[in-house]
């Protein structure tokens, strides 16, 4: 089982002049830990039903760039962009930029979005949730599209491009891992299938990550597609260092169901946190 380190807090002593430095010092230690994937989240506000909107928050794709000149090995991600907060050809352009400068590290990690009102807080527009499922297959398929050796038109129902030059293509083979967030049994897991290289499920009770994951089967049955061509990764919350026999138990559950990665978020210091990750942790978490 891989590791993920999913930052969502920038609300850190000394904030903002000690934001930089610390996420230096978390990179550091989580490529120490064996760190696979790091991640941060997509938005312009922080999340009401964590803190206040108007904590610190980093705009994304910035933050990713910084991460790539102090890392190696990760692979880095947004978890997950809003589909709605950028132009598609933007977005794959990039993504692409990202995947360069890191040398083949970049993850196009994107979902429908939900979050109402950073989008009226800045004019973004809000379209109903069936549009935005809409508009997040249509940038799925301009992404490919801009990665690909096909520099032609595209023409959708919202979005038309003349030209899908993306120069220089991204150096991953073939192209940036594509990653869907959400457990939508209709709309997002059938995008997972067709679409994506790996997902992000909400939740980690058993009982219901073992159905989404059955929806997803299904999903991939129906495209003809190996299910097993599918990353699955899901947050988890625990702290492994606070009873570490039930953590354990936790993961094994988790690593039981199929899921090859799991995604940890810092509580506290964030760089004391991710160094607990590291050592015998990561050892025994890897080996299930």
């Amino acid at each position: 089982m891989d590791i993920g380190l999913h930052i969502v807090s920038f609300s850190w002593p000394g904030a903002p002049s000690s934001i930089g430095p610390t996420l230096a010092a978390v990179a550091a230690e989580a490529e120490a830990a064996g760190v696979s994937d790091l991640s941060v989240m997509d938005h312009w506000f922080q999340m009401e039903w964590m803190a206040p909107a108007t904590e610190p928050m980093l705009e994304g794709y910035t933050t990713l760039g910084f991460l790539a000149a102090h890392t190696e090995t990760v692979t880095l991600g947004l978890l997950v962009t809003g589909v709605t907060y950028r132009h598609p050809g933007l977005l794959a352009k990039t993504v692409a930029t990202l995947d360069v400068v890191s040398g083949g590290r970049g993850q196009l990690g994107i979902g429908a979005a939900w979050y109402e009102r950073e989008h009226e807080g800045l004019g973004v527009p809000f379209p109903p949730v069936s549009e935005r499922f809409e508009r997040l297959e249509e940038t799925l398929q301009i992404c490919a599209q801009m990665w690909s050796d096909d520099d032609g038109p595209y023409r959708g129902r919202h979005y038309e491009l003349a030209e899908t030059i993306c120069e220089p293509r991204p150096v991953s083979d073939p192209h940036p891992s594509v990653l869907i967030g959400g457990g939508g049994e209709r709309k997002t897991l059938r995008l997972v299938a067709q679409y994506a290289d790996a997902c992000n499920l909400p939740g980690a009770d058993p009982d219901e990550l073992a159905h989404k994951l059955d929806v997803l089967r299904g999903h991939c049955d129906a495209v003809g597609r190996p299910y097993d061509d599918v990353t699955k990764t899901v947050v988890s919350r625990t702290d492994p260092g606070a009873d570490e026999d039930a953590f354990f138990a936790e993961m094994r559950r988790l690593a039981d169901l199929g899921v090859d990665t799991v995604i940890f978020v810092p509580s506290g210091d964030p760089v004391a946190f991710t160094r607990r990750l590291g050592g015998d942790i990561a050892a025994r978490l890897r080996d299930l």
